[in-house]
C-alpha cells in the first residue's frame, strides 16, 4: 500500500456504494485484501504505508493486539454495504507490513471472520506475505492450521551486500529454508519475491539469487525491478551520489536473466513480473486485480474496487480504528471511474498478461497500432490474428510503451512535443 494517498469524492459514512456499482456483484469473483501496517524497522527502499512500534508508540487504537477487532469491524462493515448478493469470498491476501507480525491466531480470527459475513468459496486460496525473520516452523505450522494454503516469502537477494542496501534483516539462505518449513507445515503454495536493480548488484549477484530461488523449489517466483521511490532512504543516498541506480539497459539485461532461468527450472510467466509452475500455481488474488474484479481492502491506507468505484482508507492505524470504534467508514476518499477510464486500466493490466488482450477494447488507432507493434516484434503475430494482444519477450521489456502506443499516448505526446 502507497505511503501517500490520492484525492477524491467524499465517502458516505455509512461507506455505502452506488447502486450502479452493486448491479451484478454476486456474479463476479469478489476477493478481500488485509493490510497488517506494522514493520519491526523499514527497509530504505520501501514507501508503503507501514509503521514501526516506535513510530506509533502508546498511540490508542494503533495496537498489534487491537488490530484483528479492527479489521474484523470493518469486515462487518463490507456485508452490511455489499448486500445479500455478495459472492463468498474466492481469494484472501494479508499484505503489509509484515503481517507475521500478528499471532496465526490473530490472522485466523480475520479469515474466520470473513468466513463468517460472506462465506469463503470451496477452493478458496488464502495467502499471506512473511518476511524469512519473522517466522519459524512452528509459527508456520499454526498458520496452516487457521487455513492459509499460500505464503509469500521476501527473499529480494541471495547476496548479503545487496540485502544490506536494501536494509533487509534476513540473513541469505534463511529463505530458502522458509520455503522448506511451509512445505512441511502443508502449505499448497509458495512464492519467493525477488528485487534486481539494486545498486551494487553485478550480474552474477542476481543470478545468485535466482539460482537460489529455483533451487529451494517454490511453485511461483515474483521478480521485480527496484523502483527508487521519492522520500526514501534509499532516494536519498542515491542523491547524494553515494549509490548509483541502475540504467534501463541494466534492467532490461536482468529481466532476460530472470527468464531465462525461470524458464529452465520449470517456471512459465503468466504475468509480465510473475511465473508459476503451472496453471494452479498462479496467484489468483493478483490476478483478479489484473482482470478488474472486486475486491475490499481492509486495513489502513487499504484500497478497494467494486463496480467501478474505487475507494483508499484513511492511513494511520489509530485514526482507521477510531472510525470504526464510531461506526463510521474508514474509507478516506473515492472515485467513479468512467467508461474510458475503466478500459484505459483492462488496456494497461491485461496486456501484462500472458493471455494478452482482447484488441477488441482497442479503437481503430489502437488496432492499427497493434499491428504496427506485431510488425516490430513485440506483440505476437498468430495471437493477434485470432484477436488477442500478446505480449512477446521483446514486448514485455517495453510493455509501457506498447501500452502507450494501443492507446495513442505516444501519439500525443509527439504532437505536445512538436
Amino acid at each position: 500500500m502507497p505511503s501517500t494517498l490520492p484525492d477524491g469524492d467524499p465517502v458516505p459514512s455509512d461507506g455505502s456504494l452506488p447502486p450502479t456499482a452493486l448491479v451484478g456483484v454476486g456474479e463476479r469473483p469478489l476477493g478481500l485484501y488485509v493490510h497488517v501496517p506494522f514493520c519491526v524497522t523499514r527497509c530504505g527502499y520501501c514507501d508503503f504505508n507501514t509503521y514501526t512500534a516506535e513510530e506509533l508508540g502508546t498511540t490508542p487504537g494503533a495496537s498489534r493486539a487491537t488490530y484483528a477487532d479492527a479489521a474484523i469491524d470493518e469486515l462487518r462493515m463490507a456485508r452490511r454495504v455489499l448486500g445479500p448478493s455478495a459472492p463468498p469470498v474466492a481469494t484472501v491476501f494479508v499484505g503489509g507490513g509484515t503481517p507475521t507480525l500478528l499471532p496465526p491466531e490473530d490472522l485466523g480470527r480475520i479469515l474466520k471472520a470473513a468466513e463468517s459475513e460472506f462465506g469463503l468459496a470451496p477452493d478458496v486460496e488464502v495467502t499471506t506475505e512473511a518476511n524469512p525473520e519473522s517466522v519459524d516452523q512452528a509459527y508456520l505450522d499454526r498458520l496452516r492450521a487457521e487455513g492459509f494454503n499460500r505464503i509469500s516469502f521476501g527473499m529480494q537477494s541471495a547476496r548479503p551486500h545487496v540485502l544490506a542496501t536494501l536494509e533487509r534483516r534476513h540473513t541469505p539462505g534463511r529463505p530458502e529454508q522458509c520455503v522448506a518449513q511451509a512445505r512441511a507445515a502443508g502449505f499448497e503454495h509458495v512464492n519467493l519475491d525477488l528485487i534486481y536493480g539494486t545498486p551494487g548488484e553485478s550480474d552474477d549477484d542476481w543470478q545468485a539469487s535466482l539460482d537460489a530461488a529455483v533451487g529451494a523449489e517454490p511453485d511461483h517466483v515474483s521478480a521485480y525491478s527496484l523502483i527508487v521511490e521519492d522520500g526514501t532512504r534509499l532516494a536519498a543516498q542515491i542523491r547524494r551520489g553515494v549509490l548509483t541506480e541502475a540504467d534501463e539497459d541494466v534492467l532490461a539485461d536482468r529481466y532476460l536473466q530472470a527468464e531465462e532461468t525461470l524458464r529452465r527450472a520449470g517456471l512459465t510467466w503468466y504475468e509480465v513480473s510473475n511465473w508459476a509452475r503451472d496453471d494452479a500455481a498462479r496467484c489468483r488474488h493478483n490476478l483478479l486485480y489484473w482482470t478488474g474484479a472486486n475486491w475490499w481492502g481492509v486495513g489502513p491506507g487499504a484500497h478497494s474496487h467494486v463496480g467501478g468505484v474505487r475507494w483508499w482508507n484513511v492511513k494511520h492505524p489509530a485514526a482507521y480504528a477510531a472510525r470504526l470504534a464510531e461506526g463510521v467508514s474508514p474509507a478516506h476518499a473515492r472515485e467513479v471511474l468512467d467508461l474510458d477510464t475503466r478500459r484505459v486500466e483492462q488496456v494497461m493490466l491485461e496486456l501484462r498478461l500472458a493471455g494478452g488482450l482482447d484488441v477488441g477494447v482497442l479503437d481503430e488507432p489502437g488496432r492499427a497500432a497493434a499491428r504496427h507493434a506485431a510488425a516490430d516484434g513485440l506483440l505476437e503475430p498468430a495471437h493477434l490474428a485470432d484477436g488477442r494482444a500478446v505480449l512477446t519477450l521483446r514486448g514485455r521489456l517495453l510493455a509501457d510503451a506498447v501500452v502507450r502506443d494501443l492507446l495513442g499516448w505516444g501519439v500525443q505526446e509527439a504532437s505536445a512535443r512538436s
